[in-house]
């Protein structure tokens, strides 16, 4: 695998060393259930129940929910062919395009997206903790954000449920086994008891699946809608589809990834958002208003005992989500800024730090924040990186590469000074297209400051950046004479 004299080098870590095939154990079933695991989680929950919001019935949301998951799967199987084949983490991938330095780049922009989703989940942590308060001194204030920043007590359970999960990366990895199981039992249980309770609250089915969608009479607004939102559900899983090779790299073969990934990925999410598409709909028939918040909802219900368990639950199952999801891949992207001095440990906490930075409480204050500002709007930024590298894996080095020059400071990967600049620049034309799109759509400038076609190219800034930036790549990349592994 790799030669011993590589394990001197500063591009070196066991963190970031490829897995031996001995080592590798993940089978078939272990991908199914990592995606079911992954999926059964409050913001894909939010997910579907912001589309209810924004407008479309019940399987206008499970559908196009459904197309978005089908569409990152390809990526999501391609990317991680590599981790299989070479049994290498992401970062150690990007090198082969972005070069051994320039890999930073790909690997810090999506480590601060991971930032933001750790902040997310710990945001909804917090707020199950807060509400188990409200039950019990119900003259608390609804905990809902009107300014900039939320209340002094739900910002601060906000604070202890991020240093609860601050701890577990002290503890390790390994300490987050027994809360895995524990999700990986109730959620789906939980998940089907709400379900049970929004059919017999709302008098059957028929009453939910009958409320029509705003876009009956107006198919222009729901192209309009419909084409940000599935990009937004791409957007959803962009950042794994760049960092599957961290999990595809324990694979026994490819057929193992491949096929988990099929039948775990696209299945659980549709089903995942199907009940949150019915219990969403259901509260508007129940209490006159939609309530696109799981936690928020659970607030609502009369017996204390209930409420308190359902809110630890919630607690306790996204502190599981957060480790597995939103600590793992950031950590191996911080340590690969210096790979000698950045272990696991210190990724982590610098992961929790940023985490609060971002103001999670913002980014799903309200579904079209949750949508259209975070979701497409970093989908911008990963849809050109996960274009340039599957044209260069696939187009370029022709699936083939010299593992050991991907530790070397002097190797093939080093290109100029490290950086492969074509690729760079290939990122930066990807991410242009969309840059008017995001600003008009936080409101920094007007709208009618630009062409109506340019500020159109947002709704699919996932697909734009993607296509621009491997299009562009390959034409840069065809002047230069590819070595290959030999």
């Amino acid at each position: 695998m790799i030669d011993e004299d590589i394990k001197q080098s500063k591009l070196y870590s066991k963190d970031l060393a490829p897995i031996a095939l001995k080592d590798r154990t993940w089978g078939t079933f272990n991908f199914a259930a990592l995606w079911i695991s992954m999926s059964m989680c409050i913001p894909t929950y939010m997910l579907a129940s912001s589309l209810i919001e924004g407008g479309m019935n019940w399987w206008q949301s499970v559908l196009t929910i459904f197309l978005g998951n089908l569409v990152v799967l390809i990526p999501m199987i391609l990317n991680g062919h590599a981790g299989t084949k070479y049994g290498i983490s992401f970062p150690v991938f990007a090198r082969a395009s972005f070069g051994t330095f320039g890999a930073n780049i790909p690997a810090i922009l999506r480590a601060i997206v991971a930032c933001g989703w750790f902040g997310i989940q710990t945001w909804i942590g917090g707020a199950s903790l807060y509400q188990i308060l409200k039950i019990w001194f119900p003259s608390l204030p609804d905990g809902t954000v009107k300014g900039f920043f939320p209340d002094l007590l739900p910002f601060l359970c906000f604070i202890f449920f991020l240093l609860i999960n601050m701890y577990v990366v002290y503890l390790g990895v390994e300490s987050i086994r027994k809360l895995l199981v524990f999700k990986a039992i109730f959620l789906p249980a939980a998940a089907i008891a709400l379900l049970c309770w929004a059919i017999f609250a709302a008098h059957g089915l028929g009453p939910i699946l009958s409320q029509p969608s705003k876009f009956d009479d107006d198919s222009a607004g729901f192209w309009k809608f419909f084409f940000p939102a599935l990009t937004g559900m791409v957007g959803y899983w962009a950042t794994l589809s760049l960092n599957i090779p961290d999990f595809t790299r324990y694979a026994k073969n490819q057929k193992a990834q491949i096929t988990g990934q099929i039948l775990g990925l696209p299945t659980s999410m549709a089903l995942f958002s199907f009940i949150g598409v019915v219990v969403t709909s259901a509260t508007f028939i129940i209490y006159g208003k939609t309530i696109w918040d799981p936690v928020i909802l659970a607030g609502k219900f009369e017996n204390k005992f209930i409420v308190a368990f359902a809110m630890l639950a919630v607690a306790l199952s996204t502190l599981a989500t957060n480790i597995a999801a939103n600590i793992v891949s950031p950590a191996n992207d911080f340590a690969h800024l210096n790979p000698k001095k950045i272990n696991f440990r210190t990724g982590g906490y610098i992961t929790g730090i940023i985490g609060i930075l971002i103001c999670p409480w913002k980014l799903i204050a309200d579904p079209s924040g949750y949508i259209f500002t975070w979701l497409v709007g970093y989908s911008s930024l990963l849809g050109p990186i996960g274009g340039i590298l599957i044209a260069d894996y696939y187009f370029v080095k022709k699936q083939r590469l010299i593992l050991n020059d991907l530790y070397k400071n002097k190797g093939i990967y080093s290109y100029t000074n490290g950086i492969n600049r074509k690729a760079v620049l290939a990122l930066i034309i990807g991410i242009l297209p969309n840059i008017a799109g995001f600003l008009i759509t936080i409101k920094v400038i007007p709208e009618n400051s630009i062409p109506e076609w340019i500020n159109h190219l947002y709704s699919y800034a996932w697909f734009v950046g993607f296509f621009v930036s491997a299009i562009v790549y390959l034409i840069l990349m065809k002047s230069k004479k590819t070595e290959l592994i030999k």
